[in-house]
């Protein structure tokens, strides 16, 4: 049995855990800040972060290394990834963090319905029990 630490639920915790803190941070830092701006200084931080933990690891790779089909896939997360962060700001500038996450975390069902849809991955019937509830309780959530 793999330590906690080297699980898949350990790295998904803590990504949810992060989320979470983004939205609070995210709302205190953008008052009084064009929420465009915010987003690009965001990313900067992101890119001297990730840029210090590859020096240091020694995980940078030459470009070379990466198939097309990778470098397409990964330009095409990155572009959905700077949509998704332009858009999560802007909702965030006009409504409140406790709001605009539930909704962000819809994510998961449309990651559910993709999933199965193009990349063949199967959901058994509590799965998408599970998926239902997490929609219903996004919506409750952020509406109620």
């Amino acid at each position: 049995m793999a330590a906690f630490g080297a699980t898949w639920q350990f790295w998904a915790l803590l990504a949810a855990i992060f989320a979470a803190l983004t939205a609070i941070f995210a709302k205190v830092g953008i008052e009084g800040v064009n929420s465009d701006y915010a987003t690009f200084l965001r990313t900067l931080v992101v890119i001297a972060a990730l840029g210090a933990i590859l020096f240091f690891t020694n995980q940078f790779q030459p470009l070379e290394t990466l198939s097309r089909k990778s470098m397409l896939f990964i330009v095409l997360s990155g572009l959905a990834t700077g949509a998704s962060w332009v858009c999560y700001f802007r909702a965030l500038k006009l409504g409140s963090a406790s709001q605009v996450a539930p909704i962000d975390k819809l994510s998961v069902v449309f990651v559910a319905i993709i999933g199965t849809m193009f990349l063949g991955e199967h959901l058994s019937i509590g799965n998408w029990i599970g998926v239902a509830f997490i929609a219903t309780g996004a919506i409750f959530v952020a509406l109620g």
